[in-house]
């Protein structure tokens, strides 16, 4: 597959993965999602490849997930919603190479959901995270809620879905969501130590590890396979709509006129 949207790059043992869509945030489509599966498995192969790192371009945003600009109903591309997000998440998953965030600017939405299901975060003390799916008439019901809670604890995961904050990198250090924090220059230095470290350990063993480690949380990849099913019937629900409307056009949506 040749990369419109995306970028890879393999350089001394670590493959780098940058969504290339600056200008919309690193908002991703249908066509990115698919992108970033192909780089991803395509990593897996390369024998030379011990360690990915997933970023974003630019210096304002690691990823704020799916594409609003478009959306209306559907993303259009394949999968339950027009957008394999549920296969993205699990690539990254599956792979036998850890999966560092190198979390640069805005995580939140989708992004945030991806920085979750990586195996290691390391953000910039730029970055801002949280979630803003019940804000636009969405939601990520699977790793992006139940693996978000074994994350950083039930508690601290109802109330980033609930409420829909933002937090600062240091704030997601303390709750558990990224491993460090470092100043937004120093962000490819401390990125390139651990890919370094991590290159200097037996792959098989990572793998083991890796693998052993997504054993515990492997049902929610069922629950999130079945609430995309419910997703769908939501996203046609005028109250959904209302919230990617309301994100378009730039103003306050209002949800509860909508409820039946």
């Amino acid at each position: 597959m040749s990369y419109e949207k995306i970028l890879y790059e393999v350089n001394n043992g670590t493959a780098r993965i940058t969504i290339n869509r600056p200008e919309v945030y690193n908002a991703f489509d249908a066509q990115t999602c698919e992108e970033l599966i192909d780089a991803f498995k395509q990593a897996d192969v390369d024998r030379s490849v011990g360690v990915v790192v997933l970023t974003g371009a630019g210096d304002k945003a690691f990823c704020t997930g799916g594409d609003q600009s478009g959306k209306d109903g559907d993303y259009g591309g394949r999968g339950v919603i027009g957008l394999p997000v549920e296969e993205l998440q699990s690539v990254i998953r599956d792979i036998n190479k850890p999966v560092i965030a190198r979390v640069n600017g805005f995580a939140v939405g989708g992004g945030n959901v991806l920085v979750t299901v990586c195996d290691l975060a390391i953000a910039s003390d730029k970055a801002q995270l949280g979630q803003v799916g019940p804000k636009v008439g969405s939601v990520d019901p699977g790793f992006g809620t139940a693996y978000l809670a074994r994350v950083v604890g039930e508690k601290r995961a109802r109330e980033i879905w609930y409420l829909c904050r933002r937090y600062t990198a240091q704030e997601a250090l303390a709750m558990g969501l990224v491993n460090a924090v470092v100043p937004h220059d120093q962000l490819d230095e401390e990125v390139q130590k651990w890919c370094d470290e991590i290159n200097e350990k037996s792959p098989t063993a990572i793998a083991l590890a890796k693998r052993s480690f997504n054993v515990d949380s492997e049902m929610i990849r069922g629950m999130s396979s079945l609430s995309m099913h419910a997703l769908k019937m939501y996203y046609d629900t005028d109250e959904s709509k209302e919230g990617g409307n309301a994100f378009r056009e730039k103003r306050k949506p209002e949800f509860r006129k909508y409820v039946k």
